[in-house]
């Protein structure tokens, strides 16, 4: 891969958009090498957190508007069936682990609805975010209407979509839409501290309960019940649960196989 990066530090994966010298703009070719790195992190079941960040001083400014240019070119049924494909690689939800972006610098559009479509967001002091799409008289088009408002309301979403204002790092915690503020200079540390937490906690369980959250934002509560009390019998079955209920007796800390 040329423009993003793939390493593997024990159980976790870490994705980083490299591309610098334009502050992590998102090409096509990048935009494929993100697909194709997703796929992998999906299917890998030695991998149990994936964390999302990127090169030098920013996280992703969104589309390269080079790229921008070049597909103004394509039919409204071709631009469709791009965003659509571009829209499935980031749709985060769909990948049974945890899934986090460490965000320093300008986290801009489409970079900010890779980090929307997270579980979480940890943010350095230098992160300065925005839906700066209508900017450009465009709108979210990577699921951000739909996950920013549930993540900071109704009336916080419509402003900021809106108006594409910038926020910096303590707002966005004040919103709820970052988890926690760190120095820039111990934004990893941290964030592999948080990842390397959750590699230890029973992956059957953490898969299914990220997968309960997302379905309940959009059922009544009998349906989550019902989807909770499906879910907990598989992971009554599951090893980890035996596991725990040893560690316990024996006073140490698990050690979940994700079986």
């Amino acid at each position: 891969m040329k423009k993003i990066n793939l390493i593997r530090q024990g159980t976790v994966a870490i994705c980083t958009i490299n591309r610098p010298d334009v502050k992590n703009a998102l090409d096509l070719e990048a935009y494929y090498e993100f697909e194709k790195i997703m796929k992998e992190v999906r299917h890998d079941t030695d991998i149990r957190v994936v964390v999302i960040n990127g090169e030098g001083t920013s996280f992703c400014t969104g589309l390269d508007l080079k790229f921008a240019a070049q597909i103004e070119q394509l039919s409204i049924m071709e631009l469709e069936n791009l965003i659509k494909r571009l829209q499935d690689i980031f749709a985060f939800e769909k990948i049974a682990k945890p899934v986090i972006s460490a965000v320093q610098g300008y986290a801009m559009g489409n970079g900010c609805d890779i980090a929307l479509a997270s579980d979480f967001i940890i943010a350095a002091e230098s992160a300065k975010m925005t839906m700066a799409y209508t900017n450009l008289g465009l709108i979210p088009d990577l699921g951000g209407t739909f996950r920013l408002p549930r993540l900071v309301g109704l009336a916080r979403a419509r402003d900021l979509i809106l108006t594409g204002r910038e926020i910096n790092a303590q707002s966005a915690l004040e919103m709820g839409l970052i988890i926690k503020v760190v120095p820039d200079d111990k934004l990893m540390e941290q964030t592999m501290e948080f990842a390397e937490r959750l590699a230890q906690r029973p992956p059957i369980a953490l898969a299914l309960a990220k997968e309960a959250i997302n379905k309940s934002l959009s059922s009544d509560l009998s349906t989550v019940c019902s989807l909770e009390a499906s879910m907990q019998s598989i992971c009554l079955q599951s090893n980890d649960v035996k596991e725990a209920i040893a560690a316990f007796a024996e006073k140490r800390e698990p050690e979940f196989k994700g079986r």
